[in-house]
């Protein structure tokens, strides 16, 4: 690869498998603090995910509901959203065939960059939990940094340090307007992930439910 050309991920629910991380969390949190009886653990772990939207409401606000709601009275708001903080990363997975995709990548000399909306250093411990970070030569979190996508700033910032122009780079994330659009915006290819095959985007470049092939669906572009 003559040209350096390089690929840029979001994390959570592209990399990182949100879900189903947070779905083994919220278990061992309710198990640890004794939170509901038995039969209401799936009960909560749903309302959880419900107030959570995908992430979009911090957690202060979820647990205060939380409490409310199953009448907690032993644990504080504060205490459980420490444990967010410091422990959601033990349980933090990637989605089947990241890693070796990953490896094979920065094999076939492509650059690879992330670019994460959230708080810090909560995202950077979820994405060192991986084990992926020494294939990543750029790691941006948008607090850290003061920016959100779809800001083009952002990713004209990955750009910079990964010493590339966007007309090289291809963006892969999950969400349409966050990530796609922003992509678009500067100039970059982008490719949507879903697990689920019968999502997909029209305004993406291309969709990928599975990462075994990610490389062909890039070289494809």
């Amino acid at each position: 690869m003559n040209q350096k050309k390089a690929v840029i991920f979001d994390l959570d629910q592209t990399l990182l498998d949100r879900t189903t991380s947070l779905k083994k969390f919220l278990r061992w949190q309710i198990n640890f603090f004794q939170l509901v009886p038995t039969m209401k653990k799936e009960f909560f772990i749903q309302r959880f995910l419900e107030l959570d939207d995908n992430g979009k409401i911090w957690k202060d606000r979820v647990y205060e509901q939380l409490i409310h709601e199953f009448s907690i009275t032993h644990v504080s708001q504060n205490t459980l959203l420490a444990s967010y903080i410091n422990d959601f990363n033990k349980f933090s997975c990637c989605f089947q065939n990241v890693e070796n995709t990953i490896i094979k990548l920065k094999e076939q000399g492509y650059l690879i960059g992330l670019i994460s909306n959230g708080r810090t250093p909560f995202q950077e411990h979820n994405f060192y939990a991986l084990g992926l970070t020494e294939f990543f030569s750029s790691i941006i979190v948008s607090e850290a940094v003061g920016l959100r996508k779809p800001d083009p700033a952002i990713f004209l910032l990955s750009c910079r340090q990964l010493n590339v122009s966007p007309q090289d780079c291809t963006f892969v994330g999950d969400n349409e307007l966050a990530d796609i659009q922003g992509a678009k915006a500067v100039g970059m290819k982008t490719i949507f992930f879903h697990p689920d095959p019968r999502i997909s985007s029209l305004m993406a470049d291309a969709n990928l439910h599975d990462y075994a092939t990610l490389i062909e669906t890039i070289e494809n572009l």
